[in-house]
């Protein structure tokens, strides 16, 4: 029963993030966050990957499916409740938050991969599929109490997640590559 409880109170905080992780790549933006900048080693700072768009219709997406949680939640809770635990309460604030969370922990990862010479589209395994995982779980930490069994969970099942959306979006068309 602890499994699952966990499991449900990682993914009730992790959804704002998915979503913004998932929309971010459908903007297919022009305007370069990093604004073409080159960092000390004359490498892309961010790269061409990460744009304004992006950034703005990952938040809203990541914001709007949180809010769908928020408008959940009287709902979801006393059914939590009679399993024997309880949700914790998100507020609009907590999930945008989330959502920019895991966008800034995915801008951190494409700094990282521009410094270690990993070009744009080029697999990083685990990088790839963690670092907004990260970003979203501290940005979380100051709205929520995590646990580090929820943390876990998802540190294990999301490069498994990750991977199959992304081979789902390259499929589709919306993806150049299937990592």
């Amino acid at each position: 029963m602890e499994l699952l409880f966990e499991l449900i109170l990682g993914f009730w905080i992790i959804i704002p993030a998915y979503a913004a992780n998932g929309f971010a790549t459908l903007a297919r933006g022009k305007r370069r966050i990093d604004f073409g900048k080159k960092f000390l080693d004359g490498r892309d700072l961010l790269g061409a990957g990460k744009t304004w768009e992006g950034l703005a219709l990952a938040l809203v997406a990541g914001t709007l499916f949180g809010l769908l949680e928020v408008f959940l939640y009287p709902t979801l809770n006393p059914i939590s409740l009679e399993a024997g635990f309880s949700l914790q309460e998100i507020s609009i604030l907590s999930v945008f938050f989330v959502a920019l969370g895991a966008m800034v922990g995915d801008m951190a990862g494409s700094f990282v991969k521009r410094r270690i010479k990993i070009e744009r589209g080029q697999p990083a395994p685990l990088l790839d599929q963690l670092d907004f995982v990260f970003g979203a779980f501290l940005f979380a930490s100051f709205f929520v109490q995590l646990t580090f069994l929820s943390v876990l969970i998802f540190l294990i099942i999301t490069p498994f997640v990750h991977l199959l959306a992304c081979f789902i979006g390259y499929k589709i068309g919306v993806k150049k590559v299937p990592w």
